[in-house]
């Protein structure tokens, strides 16, 4: 048997300037959690978002969403609204404050929160004496959440929206940047996303005041004195300088990665137009654009005569090409099982149905080829 090598659903692109800014790290001896990488990497960002965009490197997406539930006030007892059909680091930071999670449903169009099930929970949590103190809409797989009808819904109610965009950088909603929507959004540039830092994140906000309060908190929340004195808990959340290096060369390529992601979603579009069964998750219409960081299809077993996404994903694993269901909503996950969920069952049936395929930016014809190949076995 021929030795097939991996294909990832989504591996690191380099892009080859990422060296000169680490090389510079080692250069000047500036190996550590702060340096100009890590200035330059916030300033690449905040030119790239556009708008009031204020940023601070972390060490993680998830970090940034702790973080700015923190600076959201959200304090243990407290609501905070968050999208089911998620990853759990969506969720897990509200746990970290001993907050509560409220979950709600998705809507089929976007697979994103959906805006009159969040009203619903936001009128009945109201009513029952608990006004949430957050809402976290995510951005899933990079496409934009209905930010115009979201955003309406948070203004009614009054509630600061933080905005999970770790999947979405690149992705765009009537124009305007996914990262600029929510009163603090969160980006990820872990091993798998469209640009990586290897780990690493980044806190956007509106106001440098909240980006430096941010980097305070980052940075163990030392107050300025010539002894270490804390009047805060602090966190050590801050991105390295070598990381950060990573990221600048990254930011040089990440319009390019966008487009070969949207060329992988094109091959996947074009090769199931004919099949029966299929849905490959697109654009609703012309406000969106997806930076398709992942491609994925539905697949109805009694439009495609039996077939379903175990039996595709199990098709590609013999061939050595990765595939990963959909995120597990997390009001289905043990973890999440004791608390609040308003909707019906549209996350479920995307769970159920539901298939990331290979994705990565460095994925070429001989790789397209043979992911073609177990489709034409599968399907025809």
């Amino acid at each position: 048997m021929e030795n097939k090598s991996k294909i990832w659903l989504s591996s690191p692109h380099m892009g080859g300037g990422e060296q000169k800014f680490v090389q510079e790290t080692f250069d000047t001896n500036w190996v550590a959690p702060l340096g100009p990488n890590v200035t330059g990497f916030e300033t690449d960002l905040e030119q790239y978002l556009k708008g009031d965009s204020h940023v601070a490197a972390l060490s993680s997406g998830t970090a940034a969403i702790h973080l700015g539930l923190i600076l959201l006030g959200v304090n243990p007892g407290d609501e905070v609204i968050c999208q089911s059909f998620t990853f759990s680091a969506s969720a897990n930071p509200i746990r970290y404050l001993g907050a509560i999670p409220v979950f709600v449903d998705s809507e089929p169009e976007t697979w994103n929160i959906c805006p009159e099930k969040l009203e619903e929970a936001i009128v009945d949590r109201i009513a029952k004496g608990k006004k949430p103190k957050a809402i976290i809409a995510v951005h899933l797989y990079g496409m934009p959440f209905k930010a115009d009808e979201i955003v309406a819904v948070a203004e009614k109610y009054d509630i600061p929206l933080l905005e999970d965009s770790a999947e979405a950088l690149g992705s765009t909603y009537k124009g305007r940047n996914c990262g600029t929507f929510g009163e603090i959004a969160a980006l990820s540039f872990n091993g798998n996303k469209i640009i990586t830092t290897s780990g690493g994140g980044a806190l956007v906000a509106k106001s440098k005041k909240v980006k430096e309060k941010t980097i305070f908190l980052a940075t163990q929340a030392r107050d300025q004195a010539a002894h270490y004195q804390h009047s805060e808990i602090g966190y050590n959340y801050r991105l390295s300088n070598i990381c950060a290096g990573v990221g600048r060369g990254q930011m040089e390529v990440l319009d390019k990665h966008v487009g070969l992601r949207r060329e992988m979603h094109d091959f996947y579009s074009t090769y199931f137009k004919n099949i029966e069964g299929v849905f490959v998750f697109s654009e609703p219409d012309g406000n969106y654009f997806s930076n398709h960081w992942l491609s994925a299809i539905l697949l109805d077993p009694e439009k495609a005569a039996g077939k379903t996404r175990e039996g595709l994903r199990l098709a590609l694993e013999a061939e050595n090409i990765e595939s990963r269901p959909l995120w597990k909503p997390m009001h289905l996950q043990p973890v999440f099982a004791e608390f609040p969920y308003y909707g019906g069952s549209v996350a479920a049936q995307l769970f159920e149905n539901g298939l990331c395929l290979p994705s990565g930016s460095n994925l070429g014809t001989e790789e397209r080829t043979r992911i073609e190949k177990v489709l034409d076995r599968f399907f025809k």
